[in-house]
């Protein structure tokens, strides 16, 4: 039998799209610790148990182990920050977030959708995590779209769903495609462009997305919405999504670019320039968003730091 290789089969492991939610509890001595984990299930209505999993290379390992009581925070749609400030920011977490106390003083951030106050259960070590099940002694919830997680990005349903404008004459889908640390893009007469195609009603993005990089000899993982506006001049709406080739056949004719290349080239369209000059930038800080808006204006949403 093959050996199982980790980092495999913790990208199998990340095809399943889960919800993110941000799990803390105190230290003996009284310091708030914390961590987001996707690793969150509920387990039973009577009695009502839920389970995390926290891994024993978090630093806080050990006060998750040997504690009490713990919150368990469903994190919202807009809460990407919160995420990545407690999965990785090495300072003082709950001091770059807002936070409250349950009525047994463990805290949790504010504005999740859901929060879960809970009593250690049990414990069960499961080999480099430990089984964390609490049962519930209190809730809170209110209405909204939760943050979601796959392929290691954070995604975001309702960015999905405005992806694609039924309202529109015509939906156009593109890809901004990696492979091997470079960009694939198509030359055309009037500059460079992604690859995109036009979504046909009633037919998903993705699916319009794959046929036409097959045509060219791609195949690819989509990750997240990277940018979504409208060109009401042209009644058209258009959609990228973000992309990992994991095939690049020989004879494509995609062109492979460098990412520090991307701000010297010339676009077929002006809005296309600014899009690549920003992906250009956020390539060198290692921080993406998504921009949701016009051809004009619109609002950034952070995707991940420290791609």
């Amino acid at each position: 039998m093959k050996p199982i290789d980790p980092k495999e089969l913790r990208g199998a492991f990340g095809r399943f799209m889960t919800g993110v939610t941000v799990v803390t509890t105190r230290r003996a001595d009284g310091t708030p610790v914390g961590f987001t984990a996707n690793s969150f299930t509920s387990v039973s209505l009577d009695p009502p148990l839920l389970l995390v999993c926290p891994g024993k290379f978090l630093s806080s390992y050990d006060a998750f182990a040997e504690c009490d009581q713990f919150c368990v925070s469903i994190l919202e749609d807009g809460q990407t920050d919160v995420a990545n400030t407690f999965a990785g920011y090495k300072g003082d977490r709950f001091a770059k977030t807002p936070h409250e106390f349950d009525a047994d003083g463990i805290p949790f951030p504010v504005g999740a959708l859901a929060r879960f106050s809970c009593k250690t259960h049990q414990t069960v070590p499961a080999g480099d995590h430990v089984v964390l099940i609490g049962e519930v002694i209190g809730f809170a919830q209110r209405p909204g779209q939760g943050l979601g997680y796959a392929d290691g990005q954070f995604f975001s349903l309702a960015r999905e769903r405005s992806a694609r404008d039924p309202a529109a004459k015509v939906n156009i889908a593109g890809a901004l495609i990696r492979h091997e640390g470079r960009v694939l893009l198509e030359k055309t007469p009037d500059g460079y462009r992604l690859p995109e195609c036009s979504v046909p009603d009633k037919t998903g993005l993705r699916k319009s997305l794959q046929t036409v990089l097959q045509d060219n000899g791609i195949t690819a993982s989509f990750g997240a919405v990277y940018s979504v506006f409208d060109d009401a001049d042209a009644s058209t709406h258009f959609a990228y999504l973000l992309a990992q080739a994991t095939h690049v056949a020989p004879d494509t004719k995609l062109t492979a670019v460098p990412p520090e290349e991307l701000a010297t080239l010339t676009y077929a369209s002006p809005t296309l320039a600014s899009m690549m000059a920003r992906y250009d930038r956020e390539c060198a800080t290692g921080n993406l968003n998504c921009y949701l808006g016009d051809t004009m204006t619109g609002e950034i949403h952070t995707l991940s730091e420290g791609v």
